[in-house]
């Protein structure tokens, strides 16, 4: 018969409860201090209900009233160099870690607001309700909350969005050899989502001192956490990682300090990830300034339970019977609380002439300009000044040898980590293998092992974890996709998050990042191994395209590339290039002219625009042709670095275009290339510009059907004839 043992978890589980002489022990300074912020937070919440009663906050307001006792707790025993991320509901985090940044020794609890209190509630207020005085100048609203400076890193409004990043975060300060740490807050509803389960899985495995703090506040809008999952003891998740849990009673600040205080002096001596999971409430509907009862999810009764054990109500009645405050002061408090927001108000909004009593409109000189809507998307293209920037034509014999493509792509990279000890690279298998997969990553590993990571199999959590390190600014990450198609796996990474991080937020961080992405076409691995990505990506907002054709290209443009802050993907094929032989510049330093298209062949006939391996074809189609045809190299896919100069000079001479690429034409980039040619030189063209892409489908396993799937020398040869 089989026998049975009982296993034990790598990791505590613990719940965690005070006691009376928890109380009587605490600082009164501190008590203080968790009094005033609770106070400031719920009158500050209370106040941004009244504004969205009036609809004069655009979109939802999702109120932490209920809620602040967890916040309060747990960002007290952070120092401003910890850093936090958070999620849609995340006022009460972003005041506590503001407040706490303003005022690093506390609060007494009689004392008048200082004018730095002041400022971070009218700077927050004038975000929520979208004002240019916002912390992100009105972009981040509600839902994205930033203040980098007091380690408020962002709040978001994707469920589970922001986990990746503070394992980016958590790694950077522990690799930076700092005891600082990261926070990242979210609710019951993102614990079943995958980044934030892969986020547990890659923080567990790289000891990063990052703790993920749960709010379970018992509901996702209306479901309930019972009917969302088997464990509704949500800390529980963190055995299956061996994170060390708490569980901890949300409505007692006091109690979420001391779980914290133990969790963060875990990760500050240098242990790994932790969790703590506060059971709390929020006293108001998902948005707005109802009840969950009004919409019958909830009954009266449950809310009064929990309101009857409210977190400010819990901290006065310890403040008032251990003598620190008055019942009197306690109550003069709150009113202070109150009124401070109600002066605040004045400033942001005004009563509406002629309107009705307690009518108010957001005061008109306080909006944003939106001739600025597109500011900030990207970073100012940096200086070469004092640096040898050169065109691959100005590149003689002697400045050439014969190198694999692929060779070269490593051989760069380890150039560049060997200057820039800030380079990270990071992905599946680019430790191993010899260089990964096919070799790309060859001897990083062996001369920079502490900067080559191999990732598990978690695309959103590894790219999310570069994201972290992108906007922590202390590393430079590059990540590595095995294949194009797997940036639909991390999709909300790279562009809900990564791509939109630095304009949402107000446009003034960079986000430095290489995200080198390998297209798997004419290699039999099949419909989802075969994408170009190109049209993807240069439909999404942010992100800066190469797509180097050459060995000589990817050295320069990727060089040139990596000196911008922004998020940069570069474009590599597999068996159309990395296994070619061709001239490689001696010189790893080699820089390309920024935002520069190279014109491979001059012609009077036809302007043919193409990009990677599809320019070798286009050149043999020009001469299969027989036409005098002009070949354009892109090299830069995106939108703000597309050479519209080259580009519009070929079309005046020949006023006639085809854009070739290789790939579906469902994501296909020629897209919405011809139609911005159309819109720009429309008077110069004699006939409507021409596309040539792969099929609708995508590329399947049968070696033929691989190849229908796919444009060829003959298409591109095809449409010359029709429109010449």
């Amino acid at each position: 018969m089989a026998t049975t043992t009982k296993l034990k978890p790598a990791a505590q589980w613990v719940e965690l409860r005070t006691t009376k002489s928890d109380w009587d022990s605490a600082d009164p300074r501190l008590l203080q201090t968790m009094l005033v912020q609770l106070n400031l937070i719920r009158a500050f919440e209370e106040y941004v209900l009244e504004l969205a009663g009036q609809k004069l906050i655009n979109g939802p307001a999702h109120s932490s009233i209920g809620q602040e006792g967890g916040a309060v707790g747990s960002i007290l025993p952070l120092v401003s160099a910890d850093q936090i991320n958070g999620s849609h509901r995340g006022h009460h985090q972003f005041l506590a870690k503001a407040l706490g940044h303003v005022s690093p020794d506390g609060f007494d609890a009689k004392a008048d607001f200082s004018p730095e209190v002041r400022d971070v509630l009218y700077r927050t207020l004038s975000e929520i309700a979208g004002l240019a005085g916002g912390y992100c100048n009105g972009r981040g609203g509600s839902m994205h909350l930033q203040w980098t400076e007091a380690g408020a890193m962002g709040t978001n409004a994707i469920v589970g969005g922001a986990v990746p990043f503070a394992v980016g975060f958590g790694w950077a300060d522990r690799h930076a050899g700092t005891d600082n740490v990261a926070f990242t807050y979210f609710g019951d509803g993102a614990v079943n989502i995958g980044s934030v389960l892969e986020s547990f899985n890659l923080a567990s495995a790289w000891s990063t001192p990052t703790c993920f703090f749960i709010e379970n506040n018992q509901y996702a809008v209306s479901t309930n956490v019972g009917e969302a999952t088997g464990e509704a003891r949500l800390s529980g998740r963190g055995l299956g990682f061996g994170i060390p849990s708490w569980r901890v009673d949300g409505q007692d600040t006091l109690a979420v300090y001391l779980a914290t205080k133990a969790a963060v002096d875990y990760m500050r001596n240098g242990g790994g990830p932790t969790i703590i999971e506060v059971d709390t409430y929020r006293y108001f509907h998902q948005n707005g300034p109802f009840p969950g009862s009004a919409f019958g999810y909830r009954t009266k009764d449950e809310e009064k339970s929990w309101r009857d054990r409210d977190p400010i109500a819990i901290m006065e009645q310890h403040l008032v019977r251990r003598g620190i405050l008055t019942a009197d002061e306690a109550k003069d408090l709150r009113a202070r609380s109150k009124a401070i927001m109600q002066e605040i108000g004045t400033t942001v909004v005004e009563p509406v002439p002629g309107g009705k009593p307690g009518q108010l409109q957001i005061q008109s000189q306080l909006w944003p300009d939106p001739a600025n809507i597109n500011a900030g998307i990207r970073g100012e293209i940096p200086s070469f000044e004092g640096l040898t920037v050169k065109d691959d034509s100005e590149l003689g014999p002697d400045d050439l040898e014969q190198k694999k493509f692929v060779d070269v792509v490593a051989e760069v990279m380890h150039r560049r980590m060997e200057q820039d000890p800030s380079i990270v690279v990071l992905g599946e298998d680019v430790h191993r293998l010899n260089g990964g997969s096919r070799g790309a990553t060859k001897g990083l590993a062996d001369d920079f092992p502490d900067r080559t990571l191999g990732t598990p199999i978690s695309e959103n959590a590894f790219t999310g974890f570069g994201g972290g390190l992108a906007l922590d600014g202390r590393y430079y990450p590059v990540v590595e996709l095995m294949y194009a198609d797997f940036l639909w796996v991390a999709a909300d990474q790279l562009f809900n998050q990564i791509g939109k991080a630095r304009h949402m937020f107000g446009g003034k961080h960079d986000m430095p990042l290489l995200l080198r992405i390998k297209i798997g076409t004419n290699t039999g691995y099949g419909s989802q191994h075969s994408m170009d990505p190109a049209g993807v990506l240069a439909t999404s907002v942010g992100w800066r395209i190469i797509a180097p054709s050459s060995a000589v290209d990817y050295v320069g443009l990727l060089n040139t590339a990596m000196r911008l802050k922004d998020p940069v993907a570069v474009l590599e094929h597999d068996a159309d290039l990395y296994k070619t032989v061709g001239d490689a510049p001696k010189d790893l330093d080699l820089l390309l002219p920024f935002g520069k298209a190279a014109v491979r062949r001059q012609g009077e006939d036809v302007t043919v625009i193409s990009y990677l391996s599809m320019v070798a074809r286009a050149l043999e189609a020009v001469d299969k042709a027989g036409v005098d045809g002009e070949v354009i190299d892109l090299r830069w896919l995106d939108k703000a670095s597309v050479d519209w100069d080259t580009i519009g000079e070929s079309i005046k001479k020949t006023n006639r275009v085809i854009i070739a690429e290789q790939g579906s034409a469902g994501t296909s980039y020629g897209g919405w290339m011809a139609d911005e040619i159309q819109r720009r030189y429309f008077d110069w063209l004699d006939a409507p510009v021409l596309r040539v892409s792969g099929s609708e489908s995508s590329p399947s396993i049968s070696k033929v059907l691989e190849a229908a799937a796919l444009a060829t020398t003959d298409d591109i040869v095809a449409a010359i004839a029709e429109i010449v």
